[in-house]
């Protein structure tokens, strides 16, 4: 087995094992809600969002891994190396924020680990401008669209149901969240594995092995079968932030954060953006909050979640770029 091939092997394991870990530390973002509103059971739960991020396999095409694998990081300065060191700054990063059960993103992790790899081998003219631009751009849409939608789904459900009581709203939406934590988690799927296929194509196109950045099969099916595992396995602690800490949820407030987070996802895939599904949920989840009473939201919680959300990617760049100053010099083949 030639070395190229031993690298790249070793480059899409440590890739799927991110992805599981993107699986796992964004578990709370498909069953927060659902497990919060008690429709399902946790591990009823995780089963039912990793059967939906797989099912989400063939759906949207492949536009965000070609965004993700090509637009950001200029590949004439990519090497295998580039690719591991960057995956490496995004796992650690992923780590530490589960640890401290902030509902951080693992797709701006994911960049930043790259763009700070990147950096490493060969300065900032490695980065594309203007790729960048539109994920910053992303980075504030995507959760405020979330909100708006969240509001605006709040605003249909107290109309249509203003002859209902709460208790017989709750009935009937405690069965519907089962439809939007599916679509949520379909969303999430199509998404966030997109990332990952990015970054093993871009390994396959810089190590020689494809010529075009054409998206194999066995790396899309790879890809969802290892986020579908990490969210089976479930990140507890973040659960506990996003479904409980924020704002109190009920069934019908479930039902419309999923979905507004969801509508926010896909639209954003439509356009071939990986955006975060943890900002973006979070974003509905406060909209829902908000609609009640602003202080139903703890706003003190939501300040700390934007607080790391705004350290993510300058975070993960430096973990990224101290992981290629480390490994470099270790490992020859990089």
């Amino acid at each position: 087995m030639t070395t190229a091939l031993t690298l790249a092997i070793i480059i899409i394991a440590v890739a799927l094992v991110f992805d599981f870990m993107n699986g796992f530390h964004d578990a709370a973002n498909s069953v927060a809600t659902v497990v919060a509103t008690q429709v399902l059971t946790p591990f009823q739960a995780v089963l039912w969002a990793a059967f939906w991020n797989f099912v989400s396999a063939f759906s949207f095409g492949t536009g965000v891994a070609k965004t993700v694998g090509s637009g950001l990081v200029d590949l004439s300065f990519v090497d295998p190396g580039v690719i591991l060191c960057g995956l490496i700054g995004a796992i650690i990063w992923d780590l530490i924020t589960w640890y401290f059960g902030l509902p951080t993103s693992s797709s701006h992790a994911l960049f930043g680990g790259y763009a700070g790899a990147a950096i490493a081998a060969a300065g900032f003219r490695a980065i594309l401008v203007a790729g960048w631009i539109r994920i910053i751009l992303f980075i504030f849409l995507a959760p405020i669209l979330g909100l708006a939608l969240a509001w605006v789904l709040m605003l249909a459900v107290y109309w249509l149901f203003k002859g209902f009581s709460p208790a017989r709203m709750d009935w009937y939406f405690r069965k519907l969240q089962l439809v939007s934590a599916a679509i949520f988690s379909y969303s999430h799927g199509t998404n966030d594995a997109q990332k990952t296929m990015g970054i093993i194509t871009g390994v396959l196109v810089t190590a020689g092995f494809v010529k075009t950045f054409d998206v194999p099969v066995w790396v899309i099916l790879s890809a969802h079968a290892a986020i579908a595992l990490g969210t089976m396995s479930g990140g507890w602690r973040i659960v506990h932030t996003m479904g409980g800490r924020l704002t109190r949820l009920k069934p019908r407030l479930g039902f419309c954060a999923e979905t507004a987070a969801a509508i926010s996802i896909l639209f954003s895939t439509e356009l071939h953006m990986p955006v975060s599904t943890t900002h973006t949920v979070a974003g509905a989840i406060a909209g829902v909050g908000s609609i009640q009473r602003p202080k139903a939201v703890r706003w003190r919680i939501a300040t700390d979640i934007l607080w790391a959300w705004v350290l993510t990617i300058p975070a993960a760049g430096i973990v990224g770029w101290l992981a290629s100053l480390v490994l470099r010099p270790l490992i020859p083949a990089l």
